[in-house]
């Protein structure tokens, strides 16, 4: 193979990732001054724009350009902007399947953090401890609430695989680290049947109560307030989900965990398990290898685990026919059975 035919190396993609820190932070700025909501209702101007957010018109063309460039925006030839079918879809924040939410957070409660990266990988400490209940109840008050659109889609998709709709009986449900009770309120949402018992902190529960209220289930849920770890869980349930929790748990702690879910369900109960999963070897995806780090940062012992680390969890403690289910989050869910 001669010289010409080599592909050529360049720096070009290690100079972008220089500058990745700038997206989601120009992203952040159009969504906090409602920019895809405003373009949601037809082609504007970059002044018009500006008008209606009531800022410089300078640093509004200059964040609409970006947003082209990253095919969120189209501009065309009178120099007019829209949004594309994806940012109409996901960042126009009255819509249900609004993901950007999380963005609002990321200036002040996230990206700080981060800056601490090089110290925490030093240390080997976490910048603050989000799973500990007096530091991080106020973090997951808001953050529940913002990611409930990034869990609603699996949590349907689950709903449908178990066939709660169709029962005709009732459905026990036990829905660990609740947060904005995403999970149960799916399941609740397919049947009057489905009784769902919530448990997470006492600083989260009220923000469970508001989100289950809201999507007319409340009456349907039952609710525990404590750590997770210590609370008495009760018995006899036929599903119990776990929606990103054993990340922040770690190791340890979540082998725990599963032994008392498994000791809670009903012979014959379903565990769903939603995480980042990572490949078998760790090569990816880039989300997960993204959130290990994150977990690096926020907790203690948090991590990402690869399917079959949690398989292995899963059967140490006693379940049975661990699979995959394909949903439409960040990786498919985990579920697995007690036998009866």
């Amino acid at each position: 193979m001669n010289s010409e035919s080599k592909e050529q190396i360049t720096p070009q993609r290690i100079n972008q990732l220089a500058w990745g820190y700038a997206a989601p932070l120009i992203l952040e700025t159009a969504i906090r001054n409602n920019v895809f909501d405003l373009l949601s209702t037809g082609a504007k101007s970059a002044d018009e724009v500006a008008k209606a957010c009531g800022v410089p018109a300078r640093g509004m063309r200059m964040i609409l350009n970006a947003l082209v460039a990253f095919n969120l925006a189209a501009k065309d030839h009178q120099g007019k902007f829209s949004n594309t079918p994806e940012s109409d879809a996901f960042l126009v924040s009255s819509k249900p399947s609004f993901q950007g939410a999380l963005f609002k957070q990321l200036s002040g409660a996230f990206i700080p953090k981060w800056l601490k990266l090089h110290e925490v990988v030093k240390t080997g400490k976490p910048a603050i401890e989000v799973n500990d209940q007096s530091q991080g109840t106020k973090f997951f008050e808001q953050l529940v609430v913002d990611i409930f659109p990034m869990s609603y889609a699996p949590a349907k998709a689950l709903a449908d695989h178990l066939k709660v709709a169709g029962s005709t009986k009732p459905v026990k449900v036990l829905d660990i680290a609740s947060g904005s009770g995403v999970w149960g309120i799916a399941l609740a949402e397919k049947s009057k049947n489905v009784q769902v018992t919530a448990v997470d902190w006492a600083g989260v529960i009220p923000v469970t109560k508001r989100v289950t209220q809201k999507h007319g289930v409340g009456n349907q849920f039952n609710y525990i307030e404590g750590d997770i770890n210590d609370v008495n869980l009760g018995s006899g349930y036929d599903f119990a989900t776990l929606g990103h929790i054993l990340h922040s748990e770690g190791e340890a702690r979540s082998k725990k965990l599963l032994k008392r879910v498994f000791d809670a369900l009903a012979p014959g109960g379903v565990i769903a398990i939603q995480e980042f999963l990572a490949n078998d070897d760790r090569s990816g995806p880039p989300i997960a290898m993204i959130f290990a780090l994150n977990m690096l940062i926020n907790t203690d012992e948090g991590d990402t685990f690869t399917f079959p680390e949690i398989s292995k969890w899963l059967e140490a403690v006693g379940f049975t026919n661990t699979r995959q289910l394909d949903a439409p989050g960040p990786s498919p869910l985990i579920l697995a059975t007690k036998p009866k």
